[in-house]
């Protein structure tokens, strides 16, 4: 139903309770994802995220429209962080209100695994001796493949 881009940290116990308003539904299932403290073996102490606003608003929300047609969800939220985030930082949010506990698990999975291929955000790690862009990873494009039945 929603999605917020924001620099500000996101508030769990907030969103779940938005989340699920006056009536909880059948079924809830969030996600949420924090900066890791290692980056392929090495300290990471920041993450910098970049984005394209306009055109991550459009993506999130036509995300969250296909995963209620998708898995008949009731509600559903995507929260993502940009700027300059710490260790231990929350990076993004999302929930899915949905009839079945499936349902609800497949949305918040589906939301995760298609916006790291496709909504338009670029991470920067800060590492001990200097830093490093990320680039996608083979593992986030095999899992947006097989939403669509394309994986091998």
């Amino acid at each position: 139903m929603s999605v917020s881009l924001q620099p500000e940290a996101i508030n769990v116990a907030a969103e779940y309770a938005e989340l699920i308003g006056d009536e909880p539904g059948a079924a809830v299932a969030t996600f949420t994802g924090y900066v890791r403290g290692h980056a392929e073996g090495q300290a990471l102490t920041a993450l910098e995220l970049e984005h394209y606003p306009e055109m991550a608003q459009k993506v999130l929300l036509s995300l969250g429209k296909t995963a209620v047609e998708r898995f008949k969800l009731s509600r559903w939220r995507i929260v993502h962080r940009f700027g300059s985030l710490s260790v231990m930082d929350s990076i993004v949010w999302v929930g899915a209100v949905a009839e079945h506990r499936g349902e609800a698990i497949a949305a918040c999975e589906f939301m995760m695994d298609t916006l790291k291929t496709d909504a338009p955000f670029w991470k920067r790690e800060q590492v001990g001796a200097g830093e490093q862009w990320v680039a996608r990873r083979d593992i986030d494009i095999y899992r947006r493949k097989r939403w669509q039945g394309e994986a091998q």
